[in-house]
């Protein structure tokens, strides 16, 4: 197998040599950087700064509590397991942040919550990643949305029902599916153990 070049001595294949903003608003931040290479050829590279996010998947009756709203870049409403960070790029505990964005956008308070991990997402444009954790234990409440989540809704589907929804292209949020492959790990080596 052959590595990249860079890749062995720890020497980032890329470094920063300049940078400036070129967009900002309370959500995220555009720069473009001044990049050299490895052979010393110069070049752009444009980067999104967006705060990690964290990724809930609330467990009930061999089934999951998902969200619907509308996500105004691909046009079209799509299911995904809830999600979010703090307004205002704010840092947040992410086992805090889990809590609270699962009361916001479902009700929903769990008893049980677990860390299955940290992903990157958009790696190619942007350092965000989240951490995804599974909560059980579920006690219902009302959900507290932000203004933009007001057309949100939420429903609780069978795992037939989510595999079906994802085969047929309509569950497509990435975070969604790869938080969903990270669970079925979880359980996989849980059911070893025992």
């Amino acid at each position: 197998m052959n590595e990249a070049p860079g890749t062995d001595d720890g020497k980032p294949a890329v470094r920063q040599v300049g940078t400036r903003v070129v967009y900002e608003n309370p959500w995220m931040v555009v720069r473009e950087d001044e990049v050299e290479r490895l052979d010393g050829s110069r070049g752009i590279y444009g980067v999104v700064d967006k705060p990690d996010f964290v990724l809930v998947i609330p467990v009930e009756d061999d089934g999951f509590h998902l969200v619907e709203e509308y996500r105004y870049p691909i046009g079209k409403r799509t299911w995904s397991f809830p999600q979010g960070s703090l307004p205002g790029r704010q840092d947040a505990d992410p086992e805090e942040l889990a809590h609270l964005e699962l009361a916001q956008e479902t009700g929903l308070r769990a008893g049980d919550l677990i860390h299955l991990g940290y992903l990157n997402c958009s790696h190619g444009t942007s350092g965000q990643g989240f951490n995804v954790f599974v909560a059980s234990d579920l006690r219902a409440g009302q959900a507290d949305r932000e203004p933009e989540e007001q057309d949100m809704r939420q429903k609780w589907m069978s795992r037939d029902e989510f595999t079906t929804l994802v085969r047929d292209g309509r569950i497509t949020d990435d975070s969604t599916l790869a938080a969903y492959a990270l669970l079925l790990m979880h359980e996989a080596k849980a059911k070893a153990k025992a």
